[in-house]
């Protein structure tokens, strides 16, 4: 082989593994780039379950703290419970797209939280349907069972917290 071509093949052979390397790059750096997007797509939506959680609960306790009178003002009551309808709809909207990012282990502790969380509404419905009703003999029971019940609801959402920052890789996440 002459010189020529030795420098032409010499040539050719760099040019493909630059291709090559860089196609590698490519690859690599387009792999990044949408496990950082999917991982930003699912923490979205895990930190708006969370909000609407949040704000569920809150819309929940202002439902129970107006039972909690004597002779509760029903309008004040049933204007608490549908806030707090609105806000257990939000948390059902925001809930397909945690379920839609998944994943299953993630999916799993949010239908633990979702059931946990109607244990406690189901109690506290009964208690307005009693106060509609005039009925009162069960309003302590029914006040100490939902407060029963909203320790597990926690827990619930403390675990949904934890396996979404497993997914996310996020250790800082676990300790809230």
């Amino acid at each position: 082989m002459d010189a020529g071509t030795t420098a032409l093949l010499g040539a050719a052979v760099g040019s493909l593994a630059t291709l090559g390397a860089a196609v590698v790059t490519g690859r690599v750096a387009a792999h990044a780039q949408f496990a950082q997007g999917r991982r930003q797509h699912r923490r979205d939506a895990y930190a708006n379950y969370l909000a609407a959680v949040y704000d569920r609960d809150v819309a929940l306790d202002a439902v129970r703290d107006a039972l909690r009178a004597d002779r509760p003002d029903l309008r004040a009551v049933d204007a608490r419970m549908e806030q707090f309808r609105s806000r257990a709809r939000d948390v059902h909207r925001v809930a397909e797209l945690v379920i839609l990012e998944g994943p299953e282990s993630v999916v799993r502790a949010l239908y633990r939280a979702v059931h946990a969380a109607d244990d406690v509404a189901e109690v506290v419905g009964r208690m307005v349907r009693d106060a509609h009703a005039g009925e009162t003999s069960r309003k302590a029971a029914d006040l100490a069972l939902a407060a029963e019940r909203e320790h597990p609801s926690y827990q619930s959402v403390k675990a949904l917290r934890a396996a979404a920052s497993d997914v996310l890789g996020d250790r800082r996440i676990r300790t809230s």
